[in-house]
């Protein structure tokens, strides 16, 4: 992956040769209540790479503060993302294990008249905190006593209280032009299990008061988050400034990453699987980690996108094609290029022998000899791609096969088609041609040329094959449906079944290999494949639409 500078790692060096800090020590912090999606990658690598860049460390801690949402589900598999992306944490920690020390500091704050128990609902929390008005309005609560805070605090913890009708809430500025400042809620009640507390606690820290104090006692020096968290540094300054913790960690924001045509939203993604719209979350048209995965991207193809987009405090949206085009980088030399049919139109060779098959050399890879050749089979009976066929040829630019139309298979023969044959509806199923002999390829024959070309697939030894091809789950937002619910803007089309054949050397092809499929694009095996029934995803085309 290029080397690329930033803001953030300019605050780095610049914190180390002033004597800030001695090393850099981030942490990705995420809820275990979803699947990782393409846009926590910018956070996951800019988390790694810039502490790696300095020689320091990334920990991962799991923000487990809610138990209503989080699953031990998730937290497996943002461990598995992670593996996957190339990056192992040098700890891995959980915002739960912190709760008794977390709870201790919210009673310093108790002590120090930094901290108050509160009667008042959400709703009417939210009206008195309103910035529309000019200043908020004081909770008739807040000047309860130290020993009475620390009483219902407790009994708030012994579980007294029903979820709602109590809070604490930090005591700060309910004049603050900043909403965050005004006396935000620190715990709240939930009676729920937690997946790794169990039923030990029935208060829960929110996450701006539990996420500087969990960075303070891991030694965390360089907080990264997306740009939406920058209006909460001054509650996250405040916290640690009063907190009495032996570190002093920073924060810092950067812009988040939005994709063209794709939605972001944990809250949505969740949606999309619960209401049975897609497969899973690995369905391959869903943006997370784990169906770009089962899609085919690469951990580099993913790196090298997230890098080139660059890093600033201003949020950015790219095409999707822009990965399109790393993924077509980092497989272009690595992966052998085998033959595949996904639309066939049957081909008879009338004549070339009945029951003969002759093998004929074919490189893996042509810009990468290191590769080395298979056999490919050749017989009387052939398929070809249905749009490599047209009755009668249209111009000088139509390359490939016509009637009357002469073609090389590649690294086979020239194939001449004679006739067609079509059912009662006119339809083509079936092209009669004839081959010649002495222009076997690797002969040295050039009497004459042929017309392009085409790939093919021998047909007694082809293996049956379902292709899955994908479009975007919504469909370009317009004037006319930009007010639809984005359920009403599901793609009808995101995803197209094909039914063809493969060569017979993908015999023993394994889910999560990978090809470039001759003329037709970057194909990945998907996790359903097997020896009987194989199954393949487009990953990317051959060719870009998207220009820098």
């Amino acid at each position: 992956m290029k080397e690329t500078s930033n803001f953030i790692k300019t605050i780095m060096e610049n914190d180390l040769e002033s004597g800030r800090v001695k090393e850099i020590i981030t942490r990705f912090p995420p809820e275990p209540n979803a699947y990782l999606h393409i846009g926590h990658a910018r956070a996951i690598i800019t988390d790694f790479e810039t502490a790696k860049a300095f020689n320091g460390y990334t920990n991962l801690r799991f923000d487990d503060t809610n138990p209503t949402k989080e699953k031990q589900e998730f937290v497996d598999a943002i461990i598995e993302d992670l593996k996957w992306l190339g990056y192992e944490p040098a700890n891995v920690f959980y915002g739960s294990d912190y709760f008794e020390k977390t709870y201790e500091k919210a009673l310093l704050f108790i002590k120090k008249g930094l901290a108050y128990v509160d009667d008042l609902s959400q709703e009417q929390m939210s009206q008195m905190r309103d910035t529309k008005n000019g200043a908020g309005i004081e909770s008739p609560y807040r000047n309860r006593s130290v020993e009475e805070n620390l009483r219902l605090f407790q009994e708030m913890r012994d579980g007294k209280y029903q979820e709602g009708e109590k809070t604490l809430r930090a005591k700060i500025d309910m004049t603050s032009p900043n909403i965050n400042m005004r006396d935000p809620v620190i715990y709240r009640i939930i009676h729920s299990e937690h997946h790794r507390q169990g039923n030990k606690w029935c208060i829960y820290p929110m996450y701006d008061f539990a996420h500087p104090l969990q960075d303070a006692f891991e030694g965390v020096t360089h907080s990264l988050c997306s740009i939406e968290y920058d209006n909460h540094r001054p509650l996250y300054d405040w916290v640690i400034e009063h907190a009495e913790v032996e570190h002093t960690p920073h924060q810092y924001e950067f812009g988040r990453l939005n994709i063209s045509h794709t939605v972001l939203s944990k809250r949505y993604l969740r949606a999309l699987v619960d209401s049975g719209k897609v497969e899973g979350y690995d369905d391959c048209r869903m943006p997370t980690l784990v169906g770009l995965r089962r899609k085919g991207y690469t951990p580099d193809s993913i790196r090298n996108f997230i890098v080139s987009t660059g890093l600033s405090r201003i949020n950015s949206t790219v095409d999707f094609d822009l990965l399109d085009n790393f993924l077509r980088d980092d497989l272009k030399l690595k992966v052998s290029r085998p033959n595949a049919i996904i639309n066939p139109l049957k081909v008879t060779i009338t004549n070339y022998p009945e029951g003969e098959i002759e093998y004929l050399d074919c490189p893996n890879n042509q810009e990468n000899e290191e590769m080395g050749s298979r056999q490919i089979a050749f017989s009387r009976h052939c398929y070809i791609e249905r749009d490599d066929f047209i009755e009668e040829k249209p111009n000088k630019k139509w390359k490939r096969l016509a009637k009357g139309v002469e073609v090389r298979f590649m690294h086979a023969y020239f194939v001449k088609c004679e006739d067609v044959v079509k059912d009662e509806n006119g339809n083509i199923i079936e092209l009669l041609c004839t081959y010649d002999k002495a222009t076997k390829s690797g002969s040295g024959f050039n009497e004459r040329k042929p017309n392009g070309n085409i790939h093919f697939v021998e047909a007694t030894t082809a293996l049956p094959a379902t292709f899955n091809h994908f479009e975007s789950l919504l469909v370009e937002e317009t004037e006319e449906n930009k007010n639809l619910d984005l359920f009403e803007r599901l793609n009808p089309h995101s995803l197209n079944v094909y039914n063809g054949f493969v060569e017979a050397s993908l015999a023993q092809t394994k889910p999560g290999d990978k090809y470039q499929f001759v003329r037709n694009g970057y194909y990945t095996t998907d996790k359903n494949s097997t020896s009987e029934h194989l199954v393949f995803n487009l990953t990317a085309s051959l060719k870009s639409s998207f220009t820098l």
